[in-house]
């Protein structure tokens, strides 16, 4: 117990969460497929990559992939609510499901292992930070259903703009005030 417990002070010393240093799985798996395919590079391309930038772009990747999740969730949530509460009410009460979603499986998979506090306030951390996100999202949302025939008739349309939009200031936010 006493040798396991100094293995995790020192993992943790290494900027490493215990479990991170245990079962570094999909992580270390998906950064190192990106550094075979940056090996592939143009020579000036791959003297551009780094260690640091290779991580980044797989968490960037993660967070994506949450957030492709995190879409499903909200669209879903979109056509269910949309008799009761109207494309817009529906709208509004699907990112809350969407984004406590993703916030769940950031904290899981994107960031484990980052972050501090109890996680009530890590989710209104990152539900109050991403709330530039919010506005650049359902603005496009809200836009396209007010003047997209298209969009109106299918939310999906109105729903996938508003996460694209979204999403980098929601990655930006999440990194360096929600886990960081």
């Amino acid at each position: 117990m006493a040798a396991a417990a100094s293995h995790c002070k020192a993992e943790q010393a290494a900027g490493q969460s215990c479990r991170q240093a245990r079962n570094p799985g999909m992580r270390r798996a998906m950064e190192a497929a990106l550094a075979r395919l940056a090996a592939l590079l143009p020579d000036p391309a791959r003297r551009m990559v780094s260690p640091a930038r290779l991580r980044l772009l797989a968490e960037f990747l993660r967070f994506g992939t949450v957030g492709t999740l995190g879409f499903v969730i909200d669209t879903a949530t979109v056509y269910a609510l949309a008799r009761p509460l109207g494309l817009y009410g529906a709208g509004a009460a699907a990112y809350l499901v969407a984004a406590s979603t993703n916030w769940a499986f950031n904290r899981a998979w994107t960031f484990r292992g980052r972050g501090r506090g109890a996680a009530h306030w890590q989710w209104a951390r990152f539900i109050s930070s991403n709330a530039l996100g919010f506005l650049v999202n359902r603005g496009a949302y809200a836009a396209l259903i007010a003047f997209s025939p298209s969009a109106h008739a299918h939310p999906v349309l109105a729903v996938a703009a508003g996460a694209i939009a979204g999403l980098g200031l929601n990655f930006a936010a999440s990194r360096h005030f929600v886990f960081r």
